[in-house]
């Protein structure tokens, strides 16, 4: 992986794959470039530079204690710097709603394509301590507990699907991403009902949802296309929050702007 440093000094790793236009992912919670590797496949094969990258705190990017949703933005600038300067930007749940925030505080983008983005607009928030039980999870050693709180409390998965990671070791697998759920929750937390600068970005905005998908999530994403104004494009072949690699990346060349 390459490296570019984040305008606070904080290195982020990123990889590309294919030749063509640019299309920088924005993985979502508790996820690092690898998790991307089907989709970066999937998009190189229909003629794009698919750049994949770790959100700080994971993989191979560093980190900064005490790191804003403002330096996420600021991480996802230097990527699509580093590629060149134009870039689609394709972003997955927590990793939509920061493509969302960046292009609004300005940083270059020709388009956004929002995949499933976890907005609550105020309904069903969690906990507003959460962020600082996880902290506190995270600054005591206890990884794997952090990623618990943060699935249950902030995902709101079913404790018993959590238990059955545990026991598993899909979460001990997970857990060296633990300090990221701390920021995953201050952003979605800082804009869960967007800005209006968000609601009014300038690029072309296409969200994206499954057929079948969490009903929390097939309501923020028809919500949001509908204040945006944006196409909303339903993938059948995407389910359960999991973006079908090939059909997304055919959602995206027939909807890339054209040169």
């Amino acid at each position: 992986m390459r490296t570019v440093n984040s305008a606070d000094g904080t290195p982020i790793a990123y990889r590309t794959e294919g030749v063509g236009p640019v299309v920088v992912f924005v993985n979502g919670a508790l996820s690092a470039a690898d998790d991307a590797s089907g989709l970066a496949a999937a998009v190189a094969a229909e003629g794009f530079t698919a750049v994949s990258w770790d959100r700080r705190a994971r993989g191979d990017s560093g980190d900064v204690r005490g790191s804003t949703p403002e330096r996420e933005a600021e991480d996802l600038a230097a990527v699509i710097g580093a590629a060149g300067g134009d870039a689609i930007v394709l972003g997955h749940s927590s990793g939509a709603v920061l493509a969302l925030f960046a292009a609004s505080l300005g940083v270059p983008m020709r388009a956004l394509f929002l995949s499933e983005p976890p907005l609550r607009f105020g309904e069903a928030e969690p906990a507003d301590d959460l962020s600082d039980r996880l902290q506190a999870l995270v600054d005591e050693g206890r990884h794997e507990d952090a990623v618990e709180l943060f699935q249950l409390e902030g995902i709101e998965l079913p404790r018993d699907m959590v238990d059955g990671m545990r026991a598993s070791g899909a979460l001990a697998a997970i857990a060296p991403l633990a300090q990221s759920t701390v920021y995953d929750q201050n952003l979605v937390r800082q804009v869960s009902t967007p800005t209006a600068e968000m609601l009014s970005v300038s690029q072309p905005v296409t969200v994206i949802r499954g057929e079948q998908t969490f009903p929390m999530l097939m309501t923020a994403a028809d919500r949001l296309a509908d204040e945006m104004g944006a196409d909303l494009v339903i993938v059948p072949e995407s389910v359960m929050h999991r973006p079908d690699p090939a059909a997304t990346a055919r959602v995206v060349r027939e909807r890339a702007p054209q040169d």
